[in-house]
């Protein structure tokens, strides 16, 4: 089976002219690095923060202080993500082997044009995350193959666990109240996926503002956009959320995914407002489900490949990228499909990504169980929906890694930060990109 490289170069992707310096050939060893602690979080939403169970601290997250005004030892994200993987009120259903803490390691750099964002992090499988769910023969049709950790058909060991790996940078230009002190839990939830009061598609479908945004389901959100900042259920109206975006109240959200990014150079850009949004435009993927057929849209060119489908055999042994411009084409249904047969169920296309939520760029290779992912993000973007970069400015930022096949709340996260980009000696910030030559 032919494999794709791992290590995906700008010169490789056709995009070396896109960038005043090359990510690749950046003397990263000159770029200071920050050790950025990650821990597992369970169900610590935003609820729970505030509530009695969070003991000792319920009064002083309401008053507004910050989370590391209370954590503030130096190995506090470790004691935490140990004790929360191993089960207890904050994880009803803990995962076998799964690490409770991580290092991330973060270097930051800009010249004229952009931004760079490079992370190192050590993966708890020993192969790349780079697969995602399949589409599966059974012998009669075609169906979804392979779910996150935490879904109950992995739970129940009727399915394997299967999900792509992910870095993700939440980025507030302090606009947002209270994300400078208490980070990405303010856009996590009762009622979101595999978390407590897990929403009901009843409850979704007859909740205004979801249904007026066409959603079926309940993610991230700022607390800013109810009427009771506890309750995903009392949204604010469209016109009033409208506002909160033009002023500027919402969070950019970078996401670079190890399948339905990664392949083609890319990180998806998106934002958290109401709900977890994409930028306007197009992204990088897209689903390869018949809505009426559940068959394929595409598979893969044998011409090219060496093969139209993959079995489970082949999980993990290569890349299994299906990309709409280089090696994709249309599903035929007469070509002799045999059961165990598994095709992406996802199609991905750097052609096709456009507008705002093509903006980032990056480029990454995984090497002897680390990730070397480098984000490219342009300086000063004017889209209603981005966070604009600029030389001399600090950003609140979190960070966090989903790994071993799982999603949701089953990532590692930071704790607030700062980011500055050249800022001066007497500012102080957690990373401080340096300027290139």
């Amino acid at each position: 089976m032919k494999k794709t490289a791992l290590f995906l170069s700008l010169a490789a992707l056709g995009l070396g002219s896109a960038f005043a310096a090359d990510p690749a050939k950046i003397n990263w060893a000159k770029v200071p690095v920050t050790q950025v602690p990650l821990f597992y979080p369970g169900q610590s939403t935003y609820e729970w923060l505030r509530s009695d169970e969070h003991k000792n601290a319920a009064k002083e997250v309401k008053r507004g202080d910050a989370c590391t005004a209370c954590h503030d030892e130096e190995s506090a994200e470790k004691d935490i993500g140990n004790k929360i993987v191993k089960g207890g009120r904050l994880e009803p259903t803990p995962i076998p082997g799964k690490s409770g803490y991580k290092d991330l390691k973060v270097q930051a750099a800009y010249d004229d044009s952009n931004a760079y964002l490079r992370f190192q992090w050590k993966t708890d499988n020993p192969y790349p995350g780079t697969e995602h769910q399949y589409l599966r023969f059974d012998g009669k049709e075609w169906k979804v193959w392979g779910f996150p950790k935490l879904d109950k058909p992995v739970q129940q060991g009727k399915e394997p666990g299967i999900y792509e790996d992910r870095l993700s940078v939440m980025l507030d230009d302090g606009k947002v109240p209270g994300f400078n002190k208490q980070g990405c839990w303010l856009t996590c939830h009762d009622g979101q996926r595999d978390n407590p009061k897990q929403f009901t598609k009843e409850e979704v479908a007859a909740n205004p503002l979801l249904t007026s945004i066409k959603k079926s389901d309940v993610r991230k959100y700022l607390p800013e956009t109810r009427t009771d900042p506890s309750n995903w259920k009392t949204g604010k109206t469209v016109e009033e959320i409208a506002k909160l975006k033009a002023d500027g109240h919402f969070l950019d959200l970078i996401q670079w995914r190890a399948h339905r990014s990664h392949a083609v150079g890319m990180a998806d850009d998106g934002y958290v407002l109401e709900f977890r949004l994409s930028d306007s435009g197009r992204d990088m993927f897209s689903g390869n489900s018949d809505n009426a057929t559940h068959a394929p849209k595409f598979m893969w060119d044998e011409k090219k490949v060496g093969y139209k489908s993959i079995t489970a055999l082949q999980l993990h042994k290569g890349d299994h990228f299906l990309i709409r411009e280089q090696n994709a084409v249309p599903f035929d249904p007469n070509a002799g499909w045999k059961e165990g047969d598994m095709i992406p169920d996802y199609l991905i296309s750097r052609e096709d990504a456009m507008g705002s939520a093509a903006d980032n760029k990056a480029i990454a290779s995984w090497k002897e169980g680390m990730w070397t992912v480098v984000i490219i993000r342009p300086l000063g973007l004017t889209n209603d929906d981005d966070k604009a970069l600029k030389p001399g400015a600090v950003y609140n930022v979190g960070f966090a890694v989903h790994d071993d096949n799982i999603t949701t709340r089953g990532h590692q996260v930071s704790f607030e930060k700062t980011l500055g980009l050249g800022v001066t000696k007497g500012t102080k910030v957690d990373i401080n990109a340096v300027k290139l030559p």
